[in-house]
């Protein structure tokens, strides 16, 4: 029995001193610079209260599986870290998996160098050697994190968690080095003396590539999304040329052609005939604001569209529908800030929607596609309509497969739906009256 407490404490000490090394690379892998968040750090003692009983349990269960007993316990303490980390941030299970990944790979390291300080310092004195090892260790602890902050290490490390499958991609890329980190400790313990120096300079090495692996696709994603705001903003540009041709155009038959309209106009005023004057200038003001007004009206409201990937799908989509001859009417009133879903998958289902309905106005007289994006409090509501000259049967257009155009198409609205399934906070439905097909769907919730 003294064994098993002595063994209790032992694991709970070296297990808390391992959380607390983890805790502080988590701070500076995710930037965190407000003291708040140490609150929540007594919190993460559970981890040790948890693994310390499970290590000792599979100890008398398993007396020879080390390997076992090794990544059952490693593979708990990770989860446990990854549920305190989602919790004290407030963050998902993938970008949270991530953060934890990246901070035991350095943990790890720091393990490995304290076994190797407590075989190579102070060997013949117990009490020196743990309190010596102790503070070295604390001393790298703190000048890794404080580099790690000069570097602006986690600033980066947060770039690449904003969206969606950049988290779940850098999770999967993370987690495989973490646990390869945890193979290096393994290794280290049927090591020879003399081999140990040069082994632990492989595992700085590995370190040192792993952190400069992060800092070189968090700074190509930067550039990456710095390249597409700029062909966001041409794009936009482009846009708003198109529509200042066409009011110019406008404006230059306008002014050809009101000489002959204000001498009609004045012919009805000398007759005294005031309500047919009236009318006149009625429909010439509805005529004029219809020819040129809806254009500035369109060219303002693409502004109001703050998601950068919605923004530019709709700016691809208004130049394409404008190059096949389509009336493409857009309102956004109110600006579209955020929304209850990953920006990519927004994109997507706005795509799918916007091309079938393209498609289905191109096989009528008179092609139009009119979008809505309305946004009221966390609430987004999207509508997109257009003429259809066939008929509608609501029970196969979701069928995989099944299009209106022949063999082999018809994947975009099985494709659409996936989507939402993924979002629970997403409703969409479908429309079919008077020739107009009607696709809505409404987010609710911030991302």
């Amino acid at each position: 029995m003294p064994t098993l407490v002595m063994l209790l404490i032992t694991g709970y000490v070296d297990s808390t001193l391992a959380h607390a090394v983890v805790a502080a690379h988590l701070f500076a892998v995710l930037d965190e610079r407000s003291w708040r968040r140490l609150k929540k750090l007594p919190a993460l003692l559970l981890s040790p209260l948890i693994n310390n009983p499970l290590n000792i349990f599979l100890l008398y269960a398993i007396p020879g599986g080390v390997l076992i007993r090794f990544w059952v316990t490693s593979l708990c303490t990770m989860l446990c870290c990854v549920l305190w980390a989602r919790w004290a941030w407030r963050m998902g299970f993938w970008r949270a998996l991530s953060a934890v990944s990246m901070a035991g790979v350095f943990q790890v390291s720091l393990v490995i160098l304290t076994r190797f300080l407590f075989r190579n310092i102070f060997v013949d004195n117990e009490s020196l050697q743990f309190a010596a090892v102790t503070a070295i260790v604390c001393l790298v602890v703190a000048l890794s994190t404080a580099l790690l902050y000069r570097l602006g290490f986690g600033r980066w490390f947060r770039l690449l968690m904003e969206e969606g499958p950049g988290q779940r991609r850098m999770a999967l890329l993370l987690f495989p080095l973490a646990c390869v980190m945890e193979m290096f400790y393994l290794l280290q313990l049927g090591l020879q003396e003399g081999y140990f120096a040069l082994y632990y300079l492989l595992v700085l090495v590995t370190v040192v590539l792993v952190t400069g692996l992060v800092l070189y696709l968090a700074q190509w994603f930067d550039s990456a999304r710095k390249m597409e705001a700029q062909r966001d903003v041409i794009a936009q540009q482009q846009l708003y040329e198109q529509d200042l041709e066409a009011i110019r155009r406008e404006v230059r038959a306008f002014r050809h052609d009101y000489k002959n309209l204000l001498a009609g106009l004045s012919e009805q005023a000398d007759e005294g005939e005031l309500d047919a004057l009236r009318c006149a200038l009625s429909e010439l003001d509805a005529g004029f604001d219809r020819r040129i007004g809806e254009k500035i009206r369109a060219s303002t409201q693409i502004g109001n569209l703050r998601v950068p990937q919605v923004r530019s799908l709709m700016l691809a989509k208004l130049a394409a529908m404008g190059q096949e001859g389509i009336d493409c009417r857009l309102e956004a009133l109110y600006p579209v800030e955020s929304v209850g879903m990953d920006g990519w998958d927004l994109a997507r289902c706005l795509g799918v929607l916007l091309d079938n309905a393209a498609q289905a106005a191109l096989e009528t007289e008179t092609p139009w596609v009119e979008i809505v994006l309305l946004a009221q409090g966390d609430t987004l509501s999207l509508r997109v309509s257009n003429p259809y000259a066939g008929a509608v049967d609501p029970d196969k257009i979701w069928a995989e497969g099944f299009s209106t155009k022949g063999e082999g198409r018809g994947l975009g609205l099985p494709s659409y739906q996936r989507i939402l399934s993924e979002h629970p906070n997403t409703a969409a439905s479908t429309s079919w009256a008077g020739g107009v097909f009607v696709q809505e769907l409404t987010v609710e919730g911030r991302p």
